[in-house]
């Protein structure tokens, strides 16, 4: 483990936290740590993953700044030459004043361009911090400029920069849902018309193709092409036809049936590609099967949006379809009247529309309970990430039953909200719309099941050659151990190979990688030390032989190749009969980013339990499935 000093040498002025590769040599000061082990290597876990840097400080004698106290006499001490001494004495002590950068020009600068400078800088601190957003390098500055904008600081009367506190919402924490007696409920509504059930697999392809439609999944229903093919009542094509929708969009061509058979979908669209209608009209089908609220109970239907003004688009767009049937719709979200939407929802409603912070509000005075939900949408979940309502969203959901339906809606698919669905979807189907999406869908990822361990190096062996013609190889083990044994294998065959793991010392791994970059050796074999802040672009493959002990590490590990926009990398998964769980796990991960998920893996994810019992759980135990994954 990293150990991390505080003060002004721990925090290192100039040091570089990350090696530079593109640098010609090494770097001349390389820093050792003192508890690098020399001795033989034991069969344990590799765990040392923060090592690989090195301390390009200056180094310098401290400056001795010891005071030294004048001698005093035994003569009578004045009272007012005391309490002097001793407010000097305090200063002595008191710690020196950081020093503020200054900005220099060639030009004596402006007194008052400096002035706004500074405040600007400060505001900027206060804006990060405001937002939480722990990001480094360039995201703090975005995330920064988007608190400024989203009008996070004020000044005060001497002009000084505050933080409105508008923002920080304490969550509320998760109901114990096994300690509550829900009723039942149906959540699929979809039966498939002659016309569509009639496509072959071949026109279903096109179909989608000349939609810019991807989908992956399983089970995944076929894209509809009228909304009579949704099958909705007769009332709610009547509203259909009052707001002159006169064909579906594509997100709704495909996100209409997968919502109405009761499935979590996972939509990835930009912003008025029609998926407000997606989400809304299912949500109307889903409502209207329910049995009548109650006095105090509700809503059924919970709709999160990120800002005031989408949560009131939203709200506008459901009473078009819900005034119909007889549904109430709420709005609640900040800047309007707490008392009125407080007794709005008391009189109570069947769906509600929210930004998650006055949805908590609202919560905590008991407004509303969450004891009827089963229909839950995150739209712009993206966008309520960069705004900071992550600790709420989670919140929220905590407080809804876990086999609810959930749609999560974004236009991007950035690691948080890729793990926020892993975690709160079942057995999704994910929808891509055009092209948007984020660096892991660049990676084409593949799962080989292999029966044991020891079939793991042939595997290797024979795939290799291939792989290296393709560029350079990255292989990751989980024990140091193996680590040497799959390198011994390798140098014995002829392969130019380096292995980097946290026995070698700092100058032996900083001398491996440039090497490696450099082109004397094509495969590098490793422990997760070199899982984060790798960053070489000539990496074309990376090949998992072991599993990752996690799936933020495992992210973190394909994430080595298709660096830098390069959409040609490539990373191999060996998982065995034994790692059921973790299957599960990665079978969610891949469809989350758009990946292709065998039987095979499948059938391995469906011997863990908790995965078992998920899919289960969906449509009353039916697990018939088909791989599919469409262009």
């Amino acid at each position: 483990m990293s150990k991390r000093k505080f003060g002004f040498e721990g925090f290192g002025i100039n040091r570089q936290t990350t090696y530079n590769f593109e640098r010609s040599q090494a770097p001349q000061r390389l820093y050792v740590p003192p508890s690098s082990r020399s001795g033989s290597h034991d069969n344990y876990e590799d765990t040392d993953l923060d090592n690989i840097d090195y301390d390009d400080r200056e180094h310098s004698d401290d400056a001795d700044n010891n005071n030294h106290n004048g001698g005093g006499d035994n003569d009578e001490i004045d009272p007012l030459d005391a309490f002097m001494e001793g407010i000097q004495e305090e200063m002595r002590a008191a710690p020196p004043p950081k020093a503020t950068e200054k900005y220099r020009d060639d030009e004596e600068d402006d007194p008052m361009e400096s002035f706004l400078r500074a405040k600007k800088d400060v505001g900027l601190t206060l804006a990060s911090d405001a937002l939480h957003a722990g990001y480094d390098s360039d995201e703090e500055v975005y995330a920064a400029a988007k608190a400024v904008d989203a009008g996070l600081l004020e000044y005060d009367s001497d002009d000084n920069p505050i933080v409105i506190d508008k923002k920080k919402i304490e969550p509320i924490p998760a109901l114990d849902h096994s300690s509550i007696d829900y009723e039942p409920f149906n959540k699929d509504f979809y039966e498939e018309q002659p016309s569509i059930s009639g496509m072959s697999e071949h026109d279903v392809s096109e179909y989608r193709k000349s939609l810019a439609i991807r989908v992956s999944g399983f089970d995944v229903p076929r894209p509809i092409k009228t909304f009579e093919d949704s099958a909705f009542s007769v009332e709610l094509m009547k509203a259909i036809a009052k707001q002159a929708y006169e064909k579906p969009t594509p997100i709704q061509c495909q996100a209409l049936p997968i919502v109405l058979s009761g499935r979590d979908i996972i939509g990835i669209a930009k912003t008025g590609s029609g998926k407000t209608a997606a989400f809304v009209l299912p949500m109307i089908a889903h409502t209207m099967d329910q049995p009548e609220l109650g006095k105090e109970e509700g809503p059924i239907g919970v709709i999160c949006a990120p800002t005031r003004e989408l949560v009131h688009q939203i709200y506008l767009e459901a009473k078009k379809f819900a005034k119909s049937q007889g549904i109430r719709v709420s709005a609640v979200y900040g800047g309007m009247s707490k008392l009125d939407q407080f007794k709005e929802l008391k009189a109570g409603c069947e769906i509600v529309v929210a930004t998650p912070g006055r949805l908590i509000d609202m919560l905590k005075m008991k407004a509303l309970t969450m004891l009827r939900a089963t229909y839950l949408v995150l739209d712009e979940a993206d966008r309520m990430f960069d705004l900071g309502f992550e600790p709420q969203i989670r919140s929220i959901v905590g407080q809804i039953r876990p086999d609810r339906q959930t749609l999560l809606f974004s236009a991007t698919m950035p690691r948080k909200v890729e793990k926020l669905a892993r975690e709160i979807l079942t057995d999704p189907v994910r929808v891509t719309v055009g092209e948007v999406g984020m660096a892991n869908e660049d990676i084409t990822q593949v799962v080989q099941v292999i029966p044991s361990d020891a079939e793991k190096l042939a595997w290797l062996l024979e795939k290799l050659p291939a792989l290296i013609d393709g560029g350079d190889v990255l292989v990751f083990a989980s024990k140091k151990a193996t680590v040497d044994e799959i390198e011994s294998q390798l140098a014995q065959r002829g392969f130019k190979v380096a292995a980097l793991h946290g026995d070698k010392d700092q100058t032996s791994r900083m001398e491996t990688l440039q090497k490696f970059k450099s082109g004397m050796y094509h495969v590098l074999i490793a422990t997760d030390v070199a899982a984060r802040g790798l960053d070489i672009k000539s990496i074309k493959s990376v090949v998992n032989f072991d599993i990752a002990r996690d799936m933020d590490m495992h992210v973190h590990r394909i994430g080595r190749t298709g660096r830098a926009g390069d959409k040609d990398g490539t990373a191999y998964t060996l998982i065995t009969q034994k790692e059921a769980r973790f299957a599960g796990e990665l079978v969610n991960s891949l469809i989350a980013a758009g990946q292709n998920v065998s039987v095979e893996l499948m059938d391995l994810a469906m011997k863990d339990g908790r995965f078992r019992s998920k899919r289960d759980s969906r449509k009353g135990g039916m697990t018939s499935y088909v791989a599919v994954t469409c262009p």
